[in-house]
């Protein structure tokens, strides 16, 4: 596995930012715009039709943007720099957690640099946004995190023979992959280089995972137990099967945190 970050342009940025302030947008998601950007009014968004809240971002944002530009051009080389150092023990523990040679696979996946808070990523189109505030060692550990849901869906379409489609948001297995990312970021050779681990440090997986207890026992110990006692794709098996008897207080908990 391979990241290679770039500056995709600000039209990126733009349409990275949009997909998270759509109508229903829950204000866990949307609000983060403007808590990072008070030149965004959200009151003022709100009125707005789709394409008048992008016309609105643009206008906002712009000038943001072209004063970021020397800054964005150095972050591209020292993104890159800092991955590279670690890039190699990054590999050998993600090899190990999946049982699999991970140099071969996702040597092309790209980190794009953007304006956007909030960072998706794109699994069949092998990229994912980079929040520009975020140090060297903050991209890294995002790296670290979006490389794990890479490999652990190409695992998991592997075994379970579904399909792509199913892996976003709000679906259960996108939940889980979310989840599961503490539990393999555990491994020291990517805990070491990821300053948002442990959870004392803020976590590498959303907040109200946190806080998240099914059956009396938060559920990223749950995961974690399971994960330390099984191989990977048998901790897939029990981990979902786990999420399904567990779905309606699962989505229940993130229904009032999002909201």
């Amino acid at each position: 596995m391979n990241v290679t970050f770039n500056n995709p342009g600000f039209e990126h940025s733009v349409e990275s930012i949009m997909l998270f302030q759509e109508d229903g947008a829950a204000p866990y998601w949307s609000d983060a715009l403007s808590l990072f950007y008070p030149q965004i009014d959200k009151k003022e968004m709100a009125g707005l039709a789709p394409d008048g809240k992008k016309a609105y971002v643009i206008a906002r944002l712009k000038n943001v943007w072209d004063e970021l530009t020397d800054e964005l051009d150095r972050k591209v080389v020292s993104y890159n720099a800092h991955f590279n150092k670690y890039h190699a023990q990054m590999e050998d523990a993600l090899s190990d957690a999946f049982e699999l040679d991970t140099r071969t696979v996702f040597n092309d996946l790209s980190g794009c640099i953007c304006l956007n808070p909030i960072c998706p990523r794109f699994l069949e189109k092998r990229y994912f946004d980079v929040f520009y505030k975020n140090s060297e060692r903050g991209a890294l550990g995002m790296a670290a995190h979006e490389m794990i849901h890479f490999i652990w869906f190409y695992v998991w379409n592997r075994h379970f023979g579904d399909g792509y489609s199913e892996y976003d948001a709000p679906s259960l297995k996108w939940i889980l992959s979310e989840m599961v990312v503490e539990s393999i970021m555990s491994d020291e050779r990517l805990a070491s280089v990821n300053p948002y681990y442990p959870r004392e440090n803020g976590g590498c997986v959303y907040s109200y995972f946190l806080d998240m207890v099914i059956q009396g026992e938060p559920i990223l110990d749950t995961l974690m137990r399971m994960y330390q006692g099984n191989r990977i794709t048998d901790f897939m098996e029990i981990s979902y099967s786990y999420c399904l008897e567990n779905e309606t207080a699962i989505r229940r908990h993130i229904s009032e945190a999002e909201n």
